[in-house]
């Protein structure tokens, strides 16, 4: 099926009154359920209905994640601030004409139920789908967390890493401009593309510079802007299994908190600012 013939065929869930975030890319173990969890809950915190939407139907991590939060708030006698979940069962095998236009329909049917929310937040799965595609036409920000390895540059372009080349865009990133001009198409403004460097090292070294090299390449000639990601730190793996995001600390927290603690806050809100999701930089 062309991109013409797709345009023509299905139209995109309706836009509400909220910003959409969708973190998104086709790879597995890059942080998108924790950074989603994370930028959430942050918004929560700082006063603003949001809803969530986990479209990874395999993994279902957000939803684990908004399980655990719930479970462990009852648990604790806390008061959480819960966003509104909904997890969107898996499409059966059909023809792909047909997956599209279900998950549309699905994904309408739910954000129709938004339509309070400041925010919507959205997790796809680390592989193509007709549900990831779904979700990235809605994407007001798109966030595409990347693990800091060259290996996981793979995910935005065909890099010659012995020379330090761009060879070609991904797979990933012909979605994504197919997305994004198909949101102009039909009025609805371009996708704000944001590549989040996550599990960062703490110490300089020559992976880093490369990275630093490669991205600044990249993000000229695919058009994404380099957003501060997460660092190495194990504070958002031991927050995982009672649902608790940084921005809860140290509220939600019965222990002492350690500049890692302070670190990991300042990560998330500076991944806000630089997104533009609040008030900041652009």
């Amino acid at each position: 099926m062309t991109y013409t013939d797709f345009a023509v065929k299905d139209s995109a869930p309706p836009r509400l009154a909220g910003r959409f975030i969708v973190f998104g890319n086709e790879k597995g173990g890059t942080g998108k359920s924790t950074a989603a969890a994370n930028v959430a809950i942050a918004l929560l915190r700082r006063g603003f209905s949001v809803g969530t939407i986990d479209l990874d139907s395999r993994q279902g991590t957000l939803s684990r994640y908004i399980e655990n939060r719930a479970q462990f708030a009852s648990a604790q006698g806390l008061e959480l601030p819960m966003p509104r979940h909904v997890r969107i069962n898996p499409i059966a095998p059909a023809q792909a004409d047909a997956m599209e236009s279900e998950a549309q329909r699905r994904l309408s049917d739910v954000i129709g139920r938004f339509g309070d929310r400041d925010y919507i937040v959205i997790d796809t799965a680390g592989s193509d789908s007709a549900l990831s595609r779904a979700g990235h036409d809605l994407a007001d920000i798109l966030i595409t967390p990347i693990n800091d390895s060259l290996i996981d540059i793979d995910v935005l372009a065909r890099v010659d890493a012995a020379k330090r080349e761009v060879l070609g865009p991904s797979i990933y990133c012909k979605t994504v401009w197919e997305r994004h001009n198909r949101r102009v198409i039909e009025g609805q403004g371009p996708i704000k593309w944001f590549v989040m460097r996550n599990r960062l090292a703490h110490i300089d070294s020559r992976n880093r510079r490369d990275m630093d090299a490669l991205l600044q390449i990249l993000s000229h000639r695919i058009g994404f802007r380099v957003a501060p990601g997460f660092g190495e730190r194990t504070i958002y793996r031991e927050l995982f299994p009672n649902g608790i995001a940084v921005a809860d600390l140290p509220a939600a927290l019965d222990r002492p908190l350690h500049s890692s603690h302070f670190a990991a806050r300042d990560e998330v809100d500076s991944l806000l600012t630089a997104t533009g999701i609040v008030a900041g930089r652009a």
